[in-house]
Formats: C-alpha cells, structure tokens, sequence
C-alpha cells in the first residue's frame, strides 16, 4: 500500500549584502537533517563563502545544526558562532550564544557582511509501506525485526556494520595488534629482532592514546615521517654540531660515571646537555614541517602543516617516539644487556634488556613525548598568535627543557622524585591538549562526532 508523507526540507539562501536578490541555484544551500553545516571561507566547510569577495568572513565563521524533532516531526535548527573575528548577527543583533533560528530569520556574517536566509519548504513524497509491516511500530530497514524472528544481519552482523567497522570499533589499531603479536611469535628466540617488534608496538600504543586525546586528524605518513626525520638527524653529524654546542661551548657537559657533583650543578648541566639540546633536536622537524606547510595550497597545508596547537602536539609527539626508539634500541638496551650478561650470562642480559626496554618506550608518554608535545603546544599557539610568536616560543621551549633536565636529574637521586617529576609531565601534556582543543579553530569539526554522531 501507499501513502502520502510530507518532509520539511531546510536550507540557507544566500543574498548580496542587506539587498535581497533572487538566488540563483549556487546561492541555495541545503541543511541535511542528520548533520550540522559549519559556514565560513574555508573549503572544507559545508556552507562556502567567496573568499576575495567576503574578507570579513573567518575561515570556519559559524555553524548551524538540527537540534531535535518536535511532537508534529518538524526539526528545529540552532546558529552558533564560532568565536569569529566579526561576529555573527541574527536579525541583526549580536549572537552571543548559540540561538534557535526560524524561517525568514536572516544571519549576517560580519556587521556589514553578506546575509544568508533561513527558509524551509514542504515536499510530499510517496512511501511504499509493504503489507508485512506494522505502521503503528514505525518500523523500518534498520535491522528492526519482529520478537520471535531473526534477521540474517543479526546472525552475522559484520555484513551491516559497513563503515562503522573501520571508524567506531578500531579496527585499523586490532589489526595492527594482531599484526604485532603474530611478529613477536615469528622473532621468539631472536631477542634483537624481538625487542624492536615490542618496542615499535609499544610506541605506537603510547602515541596512539595521545593521538585519541588529542581528537584531531593528522595523516599517518606525516606523523611517521616526523620520526624518521628525527632518526635521520641523530644518526647525522647535525647530533656531533649539537653535543658540541650545548655540553661543551655552553655548560652541558654531563657527568662521568666517578664524578661527584651537587643536585643543582647536575640540574644545571642536565637543563642545558639534555634539556635545551635534546628538545631542539626533536622539534626542528615539527619547524620544517611548518614552513613546507606555508608553501602548499589548500587543502594539504592545513592536513600537513602547523597551524594550531593540536598539530603541534600531534607532530612533536610524534618527532619524541623516533628520538625515543633509537635511544632505546640504540644505547640503552645494548648498554644493560651487556653489562648483565657479563656478570650473569647471556639469557639474563636478554632479560634485562627486555625489562629496561617496556617501562622507557611506555614512560615516554610522561617522558619525552610530553616534553616534545608540550612544546609543539606552544609552536601552534604561536601561530596562531603570531605578534607574541617569539614570547611564546620561548616559554615552552624552557619549560619543556626544564621538565626534561628535572627528570633526568631526579631518575639519578630519588624515585619518589621521580615519580612526582613525571606525574608533573603528564599533567602538563594533558593540560596543553585541553587547552589546545579549546583554542583550536576547527574544534566543531573535531569534536561534534562526539556528541552529534555525524562521522
């Protein structure tokens, strides 16, 4: 049987400045029910504005979204700005928060800006209800079934996920697991080849949590050539020039094994041979990345480049995991490994090396990962605030060497210490990413999944 059913259709029309024009087709820009349209000159947004034409509008300016149904199925459309430059004007006056808007109602991008109009029309459609199905229950194709039957979807339901499966359920980050285990199984007896599977998964398990808390999408070649850049730099006599620099012209020269010094001239030798080396070291891909950022065109600039804090964090992160496997695998397994098989045999340095190996590549997180993330944080904060660029730049990068000479000067005189230092650490990489979501522009696109379910 059939029946008729209307549905609601809403869109934006756009019209010149405050003088009402009959829009042609381009100048239509349709809502979809199930998701929000952000509006703005940025080509990724849902609403395009002429970027020449409209300077005054911000590149992610304002977002409309479906609110709810109403008891007759109508749905209701809410205007938010999105901390534009200009600010957004409905009916002409100032949005301070986030307002249901009506038909007719005009939204004005700027104060003198150009005007999009809210208008909505009804369309009959015809729906073919098939005579097996109860309209009362409304039911429909979504896997809906009566109580005593079973759908071939739900006695297999991998058929049905489609897309949910590779985007909700992680499953690229499984099969990577999988692919991992069954390395680790084939490298049982090769310890060499054995630590570098579980040292590389274990760093993709610790970046891949800040990677999540961080909520932003970064392409995962450009993340993994920040590490192999870092690699490429300390196996380059660009390492020599900076062990030069920092522990001999300046006073960073650290401490031999019979050496006996006071807590505050290793804090001080440590800040500068460790710190303020080290941390640059990690960082000059993340610069390079950013000025190869400067010289593409949209939409790769913004997938590839600096240009908030979040793309700060994600790619320093990224640079401290390379720097933190070659110093692993490179020095400090090889070093105990040596050192305990020759005063207990091969079979115990292996073991020992194995157990020196997890806590360095997992503590990264609290170690060098945070002090590299934090100061990515300050590198996308001063593009984004470019006049204070230099200011800002200096405090992260003394803080993060300072975190970092404090935790290698505590892991040398107290555990507790320690412990405090790198608790200290994570915080202050958890605190930047909060911050960097808030200030970050696209954080509708980044975060709405969350509670909208559009992606």
């Amino acid at each position: 049987m059939t029946g008729k059913n209307a549905r609601q259709n809403a869109f934006l029309r756009l019209v010149s400045g405050k003088e009402s024009e009959t829009p042609s087709v381009r100048q239509r820009y349709s809502l979809i029910p199930t998701s929000e349209a952000v509006i703005g000159r940025d080509p990724h947004c849902q609403v395009v504005l002429d970027a020449l034409k409209y300077r005054m509008v911000s590149r992610r300016h304002a977002i409309i979204r479906p609110l709810s149904l109403s008891p007759d199925g109508e749905i209701s459309w809410i205007l938010c700005d999105l901390d534009s430059a200009n600010g957004t004007y409905l009916n002409g006056k100032r949005l301070q928060e986030c307002q249901q808007v009506f038909p007719g109602d005009r939204i004005t991008l700027g104060y003198d800006g150009p005007q999009l109009v809210f208008s909505s029309e009804v369309v009959e459609r015809r729906t073919t209800i098939s005579a097996n199905t109860s309209v009362a229950g409304n039911t429909s194709s979504q896997d809906y079934s009566k109580p005593d039957s079973v759908s071939f979807t739900q006695l297999f339901p991998i058929i049905s996920t489609g897309k949910d499966l590779t985007s909700k359920a992680y499953l690229i980050p499984g099969i990577l697991t999988v692919i991992f285990v069954v390395l680790m199984f084939a490298t049982v007896g090769k310890p060499e080849a054995n630590q570098v599977i579980v040292a590389i998964y274990i760093a993709f398990a610790a970046y891949y949590f800040i990677y999540q808390l961080c909520g932003k999408h970064k392409p995962w070649w450009v993340l993994l050539s920040m590490g192999l850049s870092t690699v490429l730099i300390l196996v380059s006599p660009i390492l020599d020039l900076f062990i030069f620099v920092f522990r001999e012209l300046l006073p960073g020269r650290l401490p031999s094994g019979q050496e006996s010094i006071t807590f505050t001239e290793l804090l001080v030798r440590m800040f500068f041979g460790a710190g303020l080396m080290e941390e640059l070291l990690k960082i000059l891909p993340v610069i390079a990345i950013y000025f190869i950022g400067l010289k593409l065109s949209s939409p790769w600039k913004e997938r590839i480049g600096v240009w908030e804090p979040l793309d700060g964090i994600l790619l320093g992160a990224a640079s401290a995991v390379g720097f933190t496997l070659l110093e692993t695998l490179g020095q400090y397994v090889p070093e105990a490994t040596q050192n305990a098989a020759i005063q207990a045999g091969t079979e115990t340095g292996q073991l020992v090396g194995l157990q020196l190996l997890i806590p360095r590549i997992l503590g990264s997180v609290a170690g060098h990962m945070a002090y590299s993330g934090y100061l990515g944080y300050f590198i996308g904060l001063a593009v984004l605030k470019p006049k204070l660029g230099g200011q800002i730049l200096l405090v992260g990068y003394l803080s993060a060497s300072a975190l970092h000479a404090l935790w290698n000067t505590t892991g040398a005189n107290n555990a507790l210490l320690l412990v405090i230092v790198g608790v200290l650490s994570y915080a202050f990489l958890m605190a930047a990413i909060l911050k960097a979501r808030v200030l970050s522009p696209n954080r509708e696109e980044n975060f709405a999944t969350r509670f909208f379910g559009n992606k």
